[in-house]
């Protein structure tokens, strides 16, 4: 049947978290684009809704509870050097509880909050796509 992202493009799905200005980023560990930093996100299972993988993902990642999302962009990524290629809805928030922490150290190696202009490189193809599609009043 083949692999998602690797045999055939993989559904994807993200979640760009937001407070004070500051937007929640993790270091992946695993490919497409380990040792990059990223949003929270990743496969949307069949049958789920992509709004409600973004959730999923975004709690199993940070420990965080979402509440209301809502649709950013969408972002197409071909990464030649894992031979990946993945489509991503994009969803943000700022409507969430609890402090975001590591609780999966086998997929992410660090987080912390970023502003626009004090962001860790490298930047995932993801992360930059989200940034660029956040309003300057959201995210400075």
């Amino acid at each position: 049947m083949g692999k998602p992202g690797i045999d055939f493009p993989g559904l994807g799905t993200g979640l760009a978290i937001l407070r004070d200005r500051k937007l929640l980023l993790y270091k992946r560990l695993k490919a497409p684009e380990a040792g990059f930093w990223s949003i929270v996100g990743g496969k949307v299972d069949h049958m789920e809704p992509a709004a409600k993988a973004a959730i999923r993902e975004a709690e199993e990642e940070s420990g965080l509870s979402i509440g209301q999302i809502e649709y950013l962009c969408t972002t197409e990524v071909l990464n030649e050097a894992d031979h990946q290629h993945w489509i991503s809805l994009i969803y943000v928030t700022k409507d969430f509880s609890g402090e975001a922490s590591l609780v999966e150290p086998d997929k992410l190696s660090d987080f912390g909050w970023f502003g626009r202009n004090e962001l860790p490189q490298p930047l995932s193809a993801f992360a930059e796509a989200t940034i660029a599609h956040l309003s300057e009043d959201e995210f400075r």
